[in-house]
């Protein structure tokens, strides 16, 4: 759809453009649709290169890097605020002071494109529920567009794809529910996969706050609309929410995924995970045949459980985006511990840690990556566990202790912040480590 008359000679401010690709792919959208932009971010310009680089030939384009201004925050007639934005920022109390809309990517694109949206949130299993959601989609021959928390994705720019008879997929994170919420909207079809601590910096230790921000996701629902709910998740969102669930409510776990139906990925988190994204497919009409073909050939997802190669007998596993303690457990789980070698570290999110470090010890080998996280899991893991300053070095260590038959994992558990940019700079980090071999 051309969705340009929405933002033609607009004033917009994009708060944060970041390293991932959606920032910059929002604005180089909004710019080539006419509106006067200003781009501001707190990270100053020589660490954004890549990205500003990518939009300085627009003269419609303003750059204020390294600081936000309030004066960036009054005159205008949209801010568009990328994920992460703190919920007491003073340049949001600005805006809405004045009456401007502050809006997220996900949310303006649902409203603009009145299109069918499927919307998948949790903390752990969102990423592979959206792209198996997709690949049924695709299979089933309908116009699937994939968007939200997807790296490289400008959600935005979808509107331009954006067809009668399109259905978005849309990963969430508790931020772009948090838009939807101030959008007091929530997508036909829900899926909210598992609910763990996380961000809990970001929530000030307040996993209530949290669930607030992800439950926008099924509050603006109707009774005409599907909220799909995991077996774990299920119990408090219903005792906290279940006056306010309008939607059709269905609880889901691995048991109803089809015993018969045989999975590429590993794990019996990933059966329940094709069990909500069959029972999302069901509520977009898609029939079970075409599920089964999609998912039985489905490989999974770059960095979650992504199995990469074998090296002289040995197998090695991304699981770079397990960020949270349970992730890494759900991994740990899936490839058995007794021949698992493991490495894992990163910076602290202040989450509970007391059953990984448990069920690490049970592995053959741990070998750790510097971070604020490392130094508080190092305490419970046997004496001699080594730390390393680089992922390189962690990698050849784990190399040079495996022998045949064992599985080398890398399952963070941890942030990436410190060394690295972000967790996809750690992934292709790893992942270019691992190929090299």
């Amino acid at each position: 759809m051309d969705a340009a008359a929405h933002f033609r000679g607009k004033k917009i401010t994009v708060m944060g453009l970041g390293l991932l690709g959606r920032g910059v792919g929002d604005a180089r959208y909004l710019a080539e649709k006419g509106a006067d932009l200003i781009v501001t971010d707190l990270k100053p310009r020589e660490q954004l290169e890549e990205s500003v680089v990518q939009l300085e030939s627009f003269p419609n384009i303003t750059f204020v890097l390294g600081e936000h201004r309030l004066e960036d925050f009054n005159h205008r007639d949209l801010i568009v605020k990328a994920a992460g934005v703190p919920i007491d920022s003073p340049y949001i109390a600005e805006a809405k002071k004045r009456d401007i809309p502050v809006r997220m990517s996900a949310d303006l694109f649902a409203e603009i494109s009145g299109i069918s949206c499927i919307g998948i949130t949790g903390t752990r299993g969102k990423s592979t529920v959206t792209h198996m959601i997709h690949a049924i989609l695709s299979a089933a021959g309908k116009r699937a567009l994939l968007g939200g928390n997807v790296r490289g994705v400008s959600t935005l720019a979808l509107l331009d794809a954006a067809t009668h008879g399109s259905i978005a997929v849309l990963e969430l994170d508790s931020w772009q529910c948090q838009g939807f919420g101030e959008a007091r909207l929530s997508p036909p079809i829900a899926v909210f996969t598992t609910l763990f601590q996380d961000h809990l910096n970001y929530y000030k230790n307040d996993l209530d706050a949290y669930l607030a921000d992800k439950a926008n996701i099924f509050l603006y629902q109707n009774e005409h609309d599907a909220l799909i709910l995991g077996k774990q998740c299920a119990p408090i969102i219903i005792d906290r929410y279940g006056d306010a669930i309008k939607a059709k409510t269905l609880v889901i776990d691995e048991t109803r995924l089809p015993d018969t139906w045989a999975l590429a990925i590993p794990g019996v988190h990933n059966r329940a995970n094709a069990a909500l994204a069959l029972s999302a497919a069901r509520a977009a009409g898609v029939a079970d045949a075409v599920s089964r073909t999609a998912l039985e050939s489905f490989k999974g997802v770059p960095g979650r459980l992504e199995f990469l190669r074998e090296v002289r007998g040995v197998k090695i596993y991304n699981d770079n985006n397990s960020t949270t303690p349970e992730a890494t457990l759900a991994a740990l789980a899936a490839l058995g511990v007794e021949r698992t070698i493991v490495i894992v570290g990163g910076s602290d999110k202040n989450l509970d840690i007391i059953a990984l470090a448990e069920k690490l010890r049970e592995t053959k080998k741990v070998f750790l990556l510097a971070g604020s996280g490392t130094d508080r899991i190092k305490r419970d893991l046997p004496e001699g566990t080594m730390i390393y300053q680089t992922i390189s070095d962690a990698v050849a260590a784990a190399v040079a202790a495996a022998t045949a038959g064992d599985t080398i994992l890398f399952s963070p558990a941890f942030a990436s912040f410190g060394l690295f940019k972000n967790e996809y700079d750690r992934n292709d980090q790893f992942s270019a480590i691992v190929q090299a071999l």
